[in-house]
């Protein structure tokens, strides 16, 4: 199995490539979805969000309003660390769950981990590859003020909270640029699956003549 990350700053339309890559018949393993599921009411990560955050942050459903949360967290280092330590681990039960019936299923697969703040994390070594959706920071802010409705104030807030995209490009080994059609960008994702092919089957190679 070929473990591959698939990261990129706020508003550089990684979801948009994370489809593309469920075309191309990879497994995708989502982790905004999972942050989403682990938090649902009654669960162990919403519980631990309401005792520290409140009833404040609540629907009248019960779910978290996800944009009074955001408001607080990308305001407060404090909040936003004790928001991670309450749902990264659930969330890696989860993908650990999903790797495993991917694993299962079929071995010699390869799986992308859309995960936002990868190398934020310093979650670089837990992939065999790490993919990188850029756009310049002015369409970021551009797209984040046009998609949430934000002030500029509010969205340079949401920037500030990640590593700067220009800095994460170092640190992928392969890089999408995304600020043209949605046919380039396929193209450069299929190119990507072609290569990870590749080397998913010479790593396959290896294991079998190790």
């Amino acid at each position: 199995m070929l473990m591959v990350g698939l990261t990129g700053g706020i508003g550089s339309g990684k979801s948009i490539v994370a489809e593309m890559f469920k075309d191309e018949v990879a497994y995708v393993i989502d982790f905004d979805f999972l942050a989403r599921l682990v938090v649902e009411p009654g669960k162990a990560a919403w519980k631990d969000i309401i005792a520290y955050f409140g009833t404040e942050i609540l629907n009248p459903d019960k779910t978290l309003n996800r944009s009074a949360l955001a408001e607080i967290v990308f305001s407060d280092q404090k909040s936003r660390k004790a928001l991670e330590e309450f749902t990264h681990p659930r969330i890696f039960e989860e993908r650990n769950t999903l790797v495993n019936a991917i694993k299962e299923k079929d071995p010699s697969s390869i799986v992308i981990i859309d995960i936002p703040l990868l190398f934020e994390l310093s979650f670089k070594a837990k992939f065999d590859k790490v993919i990188l959706v850029y756009v310049c920071r002015d369409v970021q802010l551009k797209r984040v003020m046009e998609r949430d409705s934000l002030e500029r104030q509010e969205a340079e807030k949401r920037l500030q909270a990640q590593l700067p995209i220009d800095e994460k490009r170092s640190l992928a080994d392969y890089i999408i640029n995304n600020e043209g059609s949605l046919e380039n960008t396929r193209d450069q994702v299929r190119k990507i699956i072609r290569e990870l092919r590749e080397l998913s089957t010479k790593k396959e190679v290896r294991l079998n003549c190790s």
